[in-house]
């Protein structure tokens, strides 16, 4: 029952994929750039791991290739993540038995150099600034509302160094600039967490319910903390939070360009926490679309984008005034993933779509706020990374 529960509320959160619609073409755009921009793009409902490009012939898929070993084993790639360096790509599968796992790919030609086994349901992830390690949440999604983990693997022999015990849901994997400040949120604890990286342990954390927020020292408790009220540790005995106890219910956490801010999106409360690192307190609240669920920001600290999940829209929003510039309405259903151009000149989304259509990936022109192209992909498109401009 408890787990029957907190399953519920996360598929409720992340957009669950029960629903049958209709299949859609992708519009055509006169909008294309001189220069060729690449994405790789993970499907999770077939497995399949698109390198994407958009230039003077418009927006379409390079090549795909099919993760996994089995090709009758569903694996489901969630989260997708590029070297700093450019020459490789990282996937995490979240449907692993009894675990799932990170997989190393080169990008020229997506070779398999390596893998390794991680906790259950491994979800977002990033390559640290010097590449030497990646950052792996493990969701837990359909695991019993217990604490879970950060994974950190050293990506050169591809072997898992540590696993950091968090909260309750882990998603959002993001590190600040300098690589010394891991950040990650907590679902079901209403939590962001902060993990000082040259010690491998949690520094500190922020409670995000509305009217209790909050800077702590060290680890988030392992029952829920929501709007005053405190819970005992899940895997005791204690009954799951009801869905109206949780006001936040946050889904990623985005670094500033310079590392002062963290951006939390709260997909409950539709809007952005937006906390100061130096103080460790909240400066404000931002209000965004409907259940909005991944952010980035742009490389010149301008822009924060947001996707709205049940809103079937992406925000932009203007980092200085916190004022929405944009709300750009997506091609299909249930916006999912977003990543930024080297240049801070586009932005790509990915919608996982619903029933049987494809994934889409939607471009948007940040200087024009307009979606300019669209591209099919596999089913339930969700994790992206930029690589490359040419």
């Amino acid at each position: 029952m408890r787990r029957a529960l907190a399953l519920a509320l996360a598929w409720s959160v992340i957009g669950g994929r029960w629903a049958v619609g209709t299949a859609q073409s992708s519009p055509t755009t006169d909008h294309r750039p001189p220069s060729t921009y690449y994405l790789f793009v993970a499907s999770e409902g077939n497995d399949r791991i698109a390198l994407v490009s958009f230039g003077p012939n418009g927006a379409k898929v390079e090549r795909e290739r099919r993760i996994g070993l089995n090709p009758t084993e569903l694996l489901g790639p969630h989260g997708v993540a590029l070297s700093p360096d450019g020459k490789y790509y990282y996937v995490t599968t979240a449907h692993g038995t009894p675990f799932g796992a990170l997989w190393k790919y080169t990008t020229d030609r997506d070779s398999l150099v390596g893998k390794v086994d991680l906790g259950a349901f491994p979800a977002t992830l990033q390559v640290s600034p010097d590449g030497a390690y990646v950052y792996v949440v493990n969701f837990n999604l359909y695991g019993d509302p217990v604490r879970s983990s950060v994974s950190v693997v050293y990506g050169e022999q591809m072997v898992e160094v540590t696993r950091i015990p968090t909260c309750i849901m882990p998603h959002g994997s993001r590190l600040n600039p300098q690589g010394t400040k891991h950040y990650s949120v907590c679902m079901m604890n209403d939590a962001l967490v902060e993990i000082d990286t040259r010690q491998f342990t949690v520094a500190r954390h922020f409670k995000l319910g509305k009217g209790t927020e909050e800077g702590l020292n060290g680890a988030p408790m392992t029952g829920v903390q929501m709007a005053g009220h405190e819970m005992g540790d899940m895997s005791h005995g204690a009954q799951p939070p009801k869905s109206g106890n949780i006001s936040c219910s946050p889904t990623w956490a985005q670094p500033s360009s310079d590392g002062s801010k963290v951006y939390v999106a709260c997909n409950k409360a539709n809007d952005i926490v937006e906390i100061d690192v130096a103080s460790w307190k909240m400066t404000r609240r931002i209000p965004t679309g409907d259940g909005v669920y991944n952010l980035a920001a742009t490389h010149d600290g301008k822009l924060l984008l947001g996707t709205n999940k049940r809103g079937q829209s992406v925000s932009v929003i203007d980092i200085a005034s916190g004022k929405e510039l944009a709300r750009i309405p997506t091609t299909r259903k249930v916006a999912s993933g977003i990543a930024v151009s080297d240049d801070d000149r586009y932005a790509f989304a990915t919608i996982e779509g619903i029933g049987s259509q494809p994934g889409t990936v939607d471009i948007i022109d940040l200087t024009t706020m307009q979606k300019v192209a669209s591209i099919d992909v596999g089913q339930q498109a969700g994790g992206i990374d930029f690589w490359k401009r040419q």
